[in-house]
């Protein structure tokens, strides 16, 4: 089949398997081999029909490389792949493995737009994202704080968050967590937090967790934002100013839901700690945690599940995960990337994409 044309439409089709577009990426970066190693493992494909979409050349050379390179992983034959080839305005040689600059930003963001443009027009179900490098998109001229933004962007959407989702290897329980604020600087978190953005924030979580994973009356935990959550006021006041009435009326409007907090940003995560690694059943977790800025969450989640947290676009017309690491361009070419992560997110999106035409039905 040949697949050189960039503007190929993935027909819609009869199968019941969702239709999946996976984006190479940072063709620097290690995207391309997470890709052709998660692929390889049959377990991974067998629940969704997925379309890779970048070059094939670059799939097929860096192949070549890592089999050269004595990489004792199996890979995914390029040949054996559905790829879009995405036309670029560059040369690749301008694309050096390990070194994100203009070129290789360019690259990625043009994936992207194609993957959008399409899953939008009914060609796909969902998209699946590797890694791409915030510096190489601004030096190709393209500003955005990172895929989530140009996401909701392209989609029309005012509301939207970054869920992480991990399963436990040792349990089975799943850690949930939204981010309130993401890609800010830390001293405009405190000033980007009001309780529009959290009720904002706190729809969007609810409506996941009943829509996607079934939860229809979910205990959700809210941290706090100074330590030991104010402690009365003699650490920070936003909690006593605003945070703790905030919560009191958002449990008052919501009777079926259960809310803690604001629990100390220190002590929120012992629990999920003790279930990600213990029994869950004894713990008693919450069904989700609400974060109040980008590392007050992610140092947790990826304490415990760098390797298996899978990024979730929540509030799109459409799912969107992705792998919770970078472009690692440290590693790039070496042969040693970790795809767990990457075939988390095909699993993931494969299971939201099923659980969503199901509900459609």
């Amino acid at each position: 089949m040949n697949h050189s044309e960039q503007n190929l439409i993935v027909k819609p089709h009869k199968e019941s398997r969702p239709r999946l577009a996976l984006t190479l990426g940072d063709p620097a970066g290690i995207g391309t081999e997470v890709i052709l190693k998660a692929l390889a493992d049959p377990e991974v494909s067998q629940n969704c029909d997925v379309t890779v979409v970048g070059n094939r050349d670059w799939l097929v050379q860096t192949y070549d490389e890592l089999n050269l390179s004595g990489n004792l992983v199996a890979l995914a034959n390029p040949d054996s792949l559905k790829v879009v080839d995405v036309q670029l305005n560059q040369n690749f040689d301008e694309i050096v493995t390990g070194v994100g600059n203009a070129g290789s930003g360019a690259a990625s963001f043009a994936y992207m737009e194609y993957a959008i443009t399409q899953t939008l027009a009914g060609e796909f179900d969902g998209i699946v994202t590797a890694p791409i490098a915030k510096s190489a998109w601004k030096a190709a001229g393209y500003n955005y704080p990172g895929q989530t933004e140009l996401l909701a962007e392209k989609s029309g959407v005012e509301r939207y968050g970054m869920l992480f989702v991990a399963r436990s290897p040792y349990t089975g329980w799943t850690l949930r967590t939204l981010l309130a604020t993401t890609h800010i600087p830390l001293r405009q978190v405190a000033d980007a937090l009001t309780p529009q953005l959290l009720t904002k924030k706190l729809d969007l979580l609810i409506e996941c967790l009943q829509l996607d994973f079934g939860i229809s009356k979910p205990r959700i935990a809210i941290a706090g934002l100074n330590p030991h959550s104010g402690e009365q006021g003699q650490l920070g006041t936003e909690e006593i100013d605003w945070l703790i009435p905030w919560m009191n009326q958002e449990q008052q409007k919501r009777p079926h839901l259960h809310l803690e907090g604001p629990i100390p940003p220190d002590t929120m995560w012992v629990k999920p700690g003790q279930a990600w690694y213990g029994n869950s059943a004894i713990n008693n977790p919450a069904d989700a945690y609400l974060a109040l800025y980008h590392d007050q969450g992610l140092i947790p989640v990826k304490l415990m599940a760098f390797d298996r947290a899978v990024n979730t676009s929540i509030g799109l017309p459409f799912v969107r995960t992705s792998p919770d690491h970078g472009t690692a361009f440290d590693i790039a070419g070496k042969g040693i990337a970790d795809s767990t992560s990457m075939k988390a997110a095909l699993q993931l999106a494969a299971e939201l994409a099923t659980a969503r035409t199901q509900d459609d039905l």
